[in-house]
């Protein structure tokens, strides 16, 4: 092997770590991150951790596939912002489902400006649960995360007001639901205490420090936080259904991709997102929002978008565990 052959083998090994650690920034259920990335010398490698899963919130693991997919989509974003051209397998041994994916590098390409201010988003994004403020977010940015969304294969449909009124009733039932399974109530506090593994999990400081009043209700996490919601309502949030045609594993991993992508390029524009699973994680309030859908699609998740509230500061970053832990190397020695 020739010293350019061999720096060149060394510079995409490096790529590769690099983007692994770089979609540890993605976002999670619960920041359970439940991804591990083994670096090949020009591959990486995406498997799910199913001791990270949530069996009673998530027990088809289809939340921890979205998840996954959000890593995927940092760690692709990642590398085309070094000027790696990334190709994509999703799913790619029928006989091992924990491989989600395996990304490839081929030639350098031309650095990709936009890929590399999307990456300095991946460090400030993060989940600002309070109500947001009387500023409506521009049609014109809505538009724009909806197209992100769209690239990577999944939509996001912004819903009017009757559909508002649907969800908020869809969500409302799924907490009294989710309040009425001790399993699921179980999952729940062990993920927002310090029960939870270093590095993971929910602390207070970015949960409410009381159940702000919405009309769309969020999770009830079971105890106060730390976090002030002040005087907001929500009035001049918009809400929106993340969705596609399938309701396979593949389909979930790509819904993950798209709201990285749209969660991003909100962060770019200065608009909140907050995803809202619940909804999701009962059978069947996730069934009626896919009659909102008129039966045409499959719900994956619901974010409220809104432009934070100015005048107080928001919630710090989540925990994330350290690369050692969640990137594995030994294949390079």
């Amino acid at each position: 092997m020739s010293h350019e052959t061999s720096g060149q083998e060394r510079g995409a090994a490096t790529a590769l770590v690099e983007a692994a650690a770089t979609a540890g920034y993605a976002p999670s259920l619960h920041n359970t991150q439940p991804w591990r990335w083994r670096v090949l010398p020009r591959q990486l490698e995406l498997h799910a951790v199913r001791e990270r899963q949530l069996p009673a919130t998530d027990p088809q693991a289809q939340l921890l596939t979205l998840s996954c997919g959000t890593a995927l989509h940092h760690a692709t974003t990642a590398l085309t912002a070094e000027g790696w051209n990334a190709t994509v397998e999703r799913f790619p041994d029928p006989a091992d489902e924990n491989l989600l994916a395996r990304i490839t590098i081929g030639e350098r390409i031309t650095v990709d400006p936009e890929a590399m201010r999307t990456v300095q988003c991946m460090r400030m994004r993060h989940t600002d649960r309070r109500p947001v403020s009387e500023e409506p977010v521009a049609q014109e940015d809505l538009y724009a995360i909806g197209r992100s969304a769209d690239a990577q294969g999944a939509r996001l449909q912004l819903l009017d007001t009757d559909q508002m009124m649907t969800l908020a009733a869809a969500a409302a039932q799924a907490a009294e639901v989710e309040a009425n399974d001790p399993e699921f109530q179980a999952e729940l506090a062990y993920w927002t205490s310090r029960g939870a593994p270093g590095g993971t999990g929910l602390p207070v400081e970015v949960l409410p420090a009381s159940h702000p009043q919405t009309t769309v209700p969020g999770r009830d996490f079971g105890r106060a936080g730390t976090l002030p919601i002040g005087p907001g309502h929500d009035r001049a949030a918009t809400f929106a259904l993340l969705n596609g045609d399938e309701d396979e594993p593949v389909s979930w991993l790509r819904a993950g991709e798209a709201l990285s992508a749209a969660w991003l390029t909100a962060t770019r524009l200065g608009v909140s997102v907050v995803p809202l699973s619940g909804v999701i994680e009962v059978a069947g309030t996730r069934q009626a929002l896919r009659v909102m859908l008129a039966g045409l699609g499959y719900p994956y998740l619901v974010l409220r978008l809104g432009i934070a509230d100015p005048e107080h500061a928001g919630p710090p970053h989540t925990p994330r565990l350290p690369t050692e832990q969640v990137v594995d190397t030994t294949a390079l020695r």
